[in-house]
């Protein structure tokens, strides 16, 4: 990520289209509403295909689909959303890098984007549903509500530890989320929980 002023106050702007950039910020509750409806919806669908013969295999992938989302976030901030450290020279990649993410390294305090907006959302949602559905048939119809709550709790953590009063239980997260806005963005990649970053050495020294 290039160096830039970070600002914790005021808003970024993405793009000059005044539409296009409307679609870039939603309040939270909004999005978390389409989103929770769009799980509640597939797990209707789960239930009425009887996808899984017991109850105890349902939870069981929806809990592995939660596991994977951490994975996932993991793996995405990393090498999606910092693109521009491994091709610096690449004005694409820097591109890239500060529409997806840059512009909340600038302002991290922007609260209508701490969580994906509704219209991007549902792009996101249909391209991994396409994938998934792709890869695992009707069980796609439990992986994505799980997937999706985590997400949400991913969501939730990321806009607790951007408000200016943390609640105690998620000191931990802040401060390490802190560590890679203020300190090192080449670090510190995991926000809901710190384990993938201990697996895969992006851990920050205490």
């Amino acid at each position: 990520m290039k160096e830039m002023e970070i600002k914790n106050e005021g808003q970024g702007r993405m793009f000059r289209n005044e539409f296009l950039e409307m679609l870039t910020k939603a309040p939270a509750p909004v999005s978390a509403s389409l989103y929770t409806a769009i799980s509640l919806g597939m797990v209707w669908v789960a239930w009425q295909r009887g996808v899984a013969e017991s109850m105890g295999t349902a939870l069981g992938v929806v809990l592995f689909a939660f596991f994977f989302w951490t994975f996932f976030e993991y793996v995405f901030h990393r090498y999606v959303n910092h693109l521009d450290e491994y091709f610096p020279g690449s004005e694409l990649a820097h591109r890239i890098a500060h529409t997806l993410h840059g512009i909340h390294h600038e302002y991290p305090r922007d609260r209508e984007r701490l969580m994906m907006p509704p219209v991007p959302g549902l792009i996101v949602i249909a391209l991994l549903y396409g994938g998934f559905r792709l890869a695992m048939g009707d069980w796609v119809y439990l992986f994505m509500p799980g997937f999706m709550t985590g997400y949400m709790i991913y969501a939730y953590i990321h806009i607790c530890v951007h408000r200016s009063k943390v609640p105690s239980v998620l000191k931990t997260q802040y401060r390490h989320h802190a560590i890679h806005h203020y300190k090192h963005p080449d670090k510190a990649y995991g926000v809901s929980t710190t384990f993938w970053d201990r697996v895969f050495g992006t851990m920050p020294s205490e």
